[in-house]
């Protein structure tokens, strides 16, 4: 483990889908939510808050802001700035570094080429502990203090869903916020759950984002209800068909700790 001290210059938030990046003087974070006020503020996401250095995006001569950052940061060695790390503010305010952040079209007119920002797009993270920081502040970043979460979705998905238990299900929709990816990433879905089939891990505890069962998962409804989970059932008129589903306020996992340790 090494530390290394630097100094936030840029803050910046995002309210809504569609809206620019905002300028800030200071934010607030809170811990089992992310940025106040921010748009990928979940409990679950290991992408509450995307950190960049300023020394990267001088190098592409990118603006603050345009990489659709949270912080700017600077005075850090790139060596240091790696997922695994703990940022601490002067407020307590902490952030776990989780993982890089991938390059997307979003961003390809800043570059000549994407993978020249591969590493240097920034890092993302989650708040692990709650306060205010402010443009001009200090952190301590400190390297190795906690499990590196991988740049791969798919294993991500393995990762997350060996983690839920017995008596519980989740929905596409928990596995894109909880695995950290776009929700686009929502149709990906069923290949994971078909690619991950013959392995032993617990893909009877996945529903469709409606909360039905789904027909590609063998024995699903028998390992449920193995499970002390109700499986109930509708008829859909229109197809002749009776579709089964699990009531999701009753049995949903949310484990709002899944990135905190």
């Amino acid at each position: 483990m090494s530390s290394e001290y630097g100094s936030v210059l840029h803050l910046f938030t995002k309210l809504k889908q569609g809206d620019v990046m905002v300028e800030r003087t200071t934010l607030n974070l809170k811990v089992g939510h992310g940025i106040e006020g921010d748009i990928n503020a979940n409990p679950i996401s290991p992408r509450q808050v995307l950190i960049v250095r300023y020394e990267d995006i001088l190098e592409f001569s990118i603006q603050p802001g345009e990489l659709r950052e949270n912080l700017v940061v600077a005075g850090i060695q790139l060596e240091k700035f790696v997922p695994g790390s703990l940022i601490n503010f002067e407020s307590g305010a902490a952030i776990r570094l989780t993982f890089y952040c991938e390059p997307c079209k979003r961003i390809a007119h800043l570059v000549k080429s994407l993978k020249s920002l591969q590493a240097k797009r920034g890092i993302l993270g989650v708040v692990i502990a709650s306060g205010n920081i402010k443009a001009g502040g200090k952190f301590k970043i400190q390297t190795n203090q906690f499990p590196v979460l991988s740049e791969n979705p798919y294993q991500r998905f393995l990762d997350f869903i060996i983690k839920v238990p017995h008596g519980k299900v989740v929905t596409y929709k928990e596995i894109v916020k909880a695995i950290g990816v776009d929700n686009s990433y929502m149709r990906a879905i069923p290949m994971y759950i078909k690619k991950t089939s013959a392995a032993n891990y617990p893909i009877h505890r996945i529903l469709d984002s409606q909360g039905k069962l789904l027909a590609y998962i063998p024995e699903q409804r028998n390992k449920l209800e193995s499970e002390g989970i109700k499986v109930l059932y509708k008829t859909d008129v229109a197809n002749n068909l009776d579709k089964y589903y699990v009531d999701i306020k009753k049995n949903l996992w949310k484990d709002e700790n899944l990135y905190l340790k």
